[in-house]
């Protein structure tokens, strides 16, 4: 034993004290440094081999970037490594915070000690990891700060602060659950972390960092936390006679990652160059858009006086009124600058939704806000006038009352199948106020099935169903449109890629989250067999009582094909395990373990930025449903509004359109077009492609960037062919008249022209005439 274990004490005002006495440490220090001699002096000339000390460390980050909080992170740093590190690889004596602290408590070296210390190590051994640097720190030394599990920034500090000494990672993991057996997901993660986070350091800190080693091989008794966690790459069986082992998925994640030596770029993730089709929709989304029906000054009838010598005031003249004057699309100043804030953009088409519970409050025709539905006519009549295509969704559900008339969700909601024939109604509604403006209709935008119960929505694709064979049989050979639902489709990728539990979870979870309302459309007209499958399994064994409803023959065919198009909404992507690791994030519904991969960029929100999620999920879409026509009606991220460059977005924005070109040009995907969100942070903060402050709309510069792509129709390279498209005419209804009687308009301007001239030379002559005369 060290003499002095564990009676080390720090002063007055600095509780608790380290768990390595301080004069057991001066001992410990000094018997290291003997054998580093002993090893140099006679060993060393032979065996030609490399001796040092493994040191153990954290890493601390200030609670507020003050000078003071800064001192303390280093503070706290001096007393854990440094306490260790400096004598050795610095001068032979202990951090001067140390000193300062400790006074007389902290042991003294003699000049020739220190000498005899100082440069007792070839390498920089260093232990990192979730036990040995952070359950077994006193809290007491972290000096009010944050600890943080940054190897790199941790990596960085000893470079600076040991003068660059050749760095090896003796030790360091995570840890998962002792009910975790083979599928270790958040043990793969958390290591591909350290060791990209380590690759970092190497490649753009400029660290010598030249080995790094995996803590542990197998499972094993893990100190204060006993058999509680687990930290091997193998698993043991404790509770077996013979401590059987088994390979963990981690183990081959380690193994692949050896034989690649890192992460060498994978040729599937490299942008591509090409360019989409001829008439490719380029899109951007507003829920809803800003409505202000405000009158206008011409409207008022009123007739006014102006005081102009006194008050200088307008006086309204009681009992005098003007001929009121029709209402006109030019009264409503909102519409204009939306429209001149789009043009800037140069979108093909504009996206929003319908305000169903504002157009009819009662929930029926017997009242109906004709001011309302004269603004969205004039909204998208503007829109075709500039060349902009108007995509309307009837219904997206929000938080109140999921945007249905109050009557409505008052009794049920979509659980009432009265709701379901009242949707009909207001759908032939818009379709007979807005069909000859609107010719791409969204039945029902983004309907959520993590909100959504099973009557709720057998009743939804019922009424979706019944819109689109309204549209389909009394309106779609006069207006020429097209109408499909728009799905939130986010891609639902396997933890443990080397894992069939977790394939299987991922598949379960997309049928769940996709092919509950998509299959009856698109596929068969019923549900996925894996609900129906799967519910069955979970209500025999009396957990859950759960009925997924059964369509009748007529209503598998009413619901089985109504659709044009296949719309869908795609945000991010998620990782899913079969193995319960976090009880948080568990779903025992659907026995799912929600995994987060902490490598990936994620936005303030923490919504993870995975592009090639979407290229999956359409070649999914794809393999599932045949080669439909396929929109994705909107795709967006989060940023910080503090932020005066959007790179966060811009780096999406690029990259997931870089893999629906993927989608589109290798995989054979119909994609049709791609929708931004969103228009602007006034009606979606932090979403927007222009900033809303004190009133003013300010382009971000991820407009500007996603201008350039629509200009390119993509990403174009020096060897992509020209596409040569024909200029595209937007359907103008209040135009057509004008284009079906240009002929008999020509004949009139003739006639006007010769009239005119005639008219000047029987003048001129005339006057000859009488000159002559005279």
């Amino acid at each position: 034993a060290w003499h002095g274990y564990g009676t080390g004490r720090l002063p007055p005002g600095v509780r608790g004290g380290p768990r390595l006495g301080y004069l057991a440490a001066h001992h410990l220090l000094q018997a290291h440094a003997k054998v580093w001699h002993l090893y140099n002096d006679h060993f060393r000339p032979a065996q030609r081999g490399k001796v040092s000390i493994a040191l153990s460390s954290h890493w601390i980050k200030p609670q507020h970037m003050t000078e003071k909080n800064i001192k303390e992170c280093q503070k706290s740093l001096d007393f854990v490594l440094g306490w260790f590190a400096k004598p050795i690889f610095i001068d032979g004596d202990y951090p001067e915070s140390m000193r300062s602290n400790l006074s007389s408590l902290l042991p003294e070296f003699s000049e020739a000690e220190k000498k005899y210390i100082k440069g007792t190590a070839d390498f920089f051994a260093l232990s990192f990891g979730a036990t040995l640097s952070f359950q077994l720190l006193d809290s007491h030394m972290k000096f009010q700060q944050l600890e943080s599990i940054s190897l790199r920034q941790l990596l960085y500090w000893i470079n600076s602060e040991y003068d660059n000494p050749q760095i090896f990672i003796v030790e360091n993991s995570w840890f998962v659950s002792g009910t975790t057996k083979k599928d270790d997901a958040k043990y793969i993660y958390y290591l591909k972390k350290f060791i990209m986070e380590t690759l970092k350091a190497i490649r753009y800190d400029g660290v010598n960092v030249f080995g790094y080693t995996v803590w542990s091989l197998l499972d094993g008794f893990e100190w204060h936390r006993g058999y509680s966690i687990r930290r091997g790459l193998f698993y043991v069986d404790f509770q077996s006679h013979d401590k059987k082992l088994m390979p963990k998925s981690s183990v081959l994640f380690y193994q692949k990652l050896i034989e690649k030596n890192g992460f060498p770029p994978l040729p599937e993730n490299q942008p591509i160059e090409g360019i989409f089709p001829c008439g490719f929709a380029w899109g951007i989304v507003d829920n809803y858009i800003q409505v202000d029906t405000t009158p206008a000054q011409f409207l008022d009838s009123s007739v006014y006086v102006w005081d102009v010598h006194q008050t200088k005031k307008l006086f309204k003249v009681d009992g005098v009124y003007a001929s009121k004057r029709k209402h006109h699309c030019v009264d409503f100043a909102a519409i204009r600058l939306q429209i001149s804030l789009l043009q800037e953009m140069h979108v093909t088409h504009f996206h929003f939704s319908l305000k169903w519970s504002l157009i009819l409050p009662l929930g029926n025709l017997s009242l109906i806000n004709h001011t309302l539905v004269h603004y969205y006519q004039c909204f998208a009549g503007e829109l075709l006038r500039v060349n902009i295509t108007p995509v309307v969704a009837l219904w997206q559900p929000m938080i109140e009352n999921q945007e249905l008339p109050v009557s409505l969700a008052k009794y049920g909601a979509w659980e009432n199948t009265e709701t379901v024939q009242a949707f009909v109604e207001y759908a032939r509604f818009c379709f007979t106020s807005l069909g000859d403006h609107v010719k791409f209709w969204i039945t029902m935008n983004e309907p959520s099935v993590k909100n959504l119960t099973y009557t709720a929505g057998h009743n939804l694709l019922k009424a979706h169903a019944k819109v689109w064979h309204l549209y389909d049989k009394e309106f779609r050979s006069s207006q020429k449109g097209k109408i499909s639902i728009a799905l939130q489709a986010d891609w639902v990728e396997p933890a443990c890629p080397f894992s069939r539990n977790d394939q299987e979870v991922a598949e379960r979870i997309l049928e769940f989250d996709i092919g509950w309302l998509a299959e009856p459309i698109f596929g068969n007209g019923d549900y996925p067999q894996v609900m129906r499958a799967w519910l069955q399994r979970i209500n025999s064994v009396d957990l859950y009582n759960f009925h997924l409803p059964y369509f009748s023959e007529d209503e598998k065919k009413l619901i089985q094909g109504s659709f044009d198009f296949f719309a869908l909404s795609h945000y991010t992507t998620t990782l899913v395990g079969s193995e319960k690791e976090d009880a948080v994030k568990y779903d025992h519904y659907l026995e799912v373990q929600m995994i987060n991969d902490i490598t990936w960029l994620h936005s303030p929100s923490r919504a993870a930025v995975v592009p090639w999620g979407l290229r999956k999920l359409l070649k999914w879409v794809k393999s599932k449903y045949g080669n439909v026509p396929v929109y994705v009606m909107a795709n967006g991220i989060d940023d910080d509004q503090n932020m005066v460059h959007d790179k966060l977005r811009v780096y999406y924005i690029q990259n997931y359109i870089n893999e629906a070109l993927k989608a589109y040009t290798l995989d054979d995907v119909n994609l049709q077009g791609y929708f931004v969100y969103s228009f602007n942070d006034k009606t979606a903060p932090k979403y927007g492609l222009y900033s809303y402050i004190a009133n003013q709309y300010e382009p971000k510069p991820s407009l500007k960037h996603y201008r350039e792509i629509i200009g390119n129709n993509g990403f174009p390279g020096p060897e992509t062919p020209e596409l040569l498209c024909p200029e595209e005419v937007a359907s103008c209804p209040d135009c057509h008249l004008f284009r079906t009687r240009k002929s008999l308009l020509a004949f009139i301007s003739f006639i006007f022209v010769a009239f005119i001239v005639t008219i000047f030379f029987i003048t001129y002559y005339s006057r000859r005439v009488e000159r002559r005369y005279k």
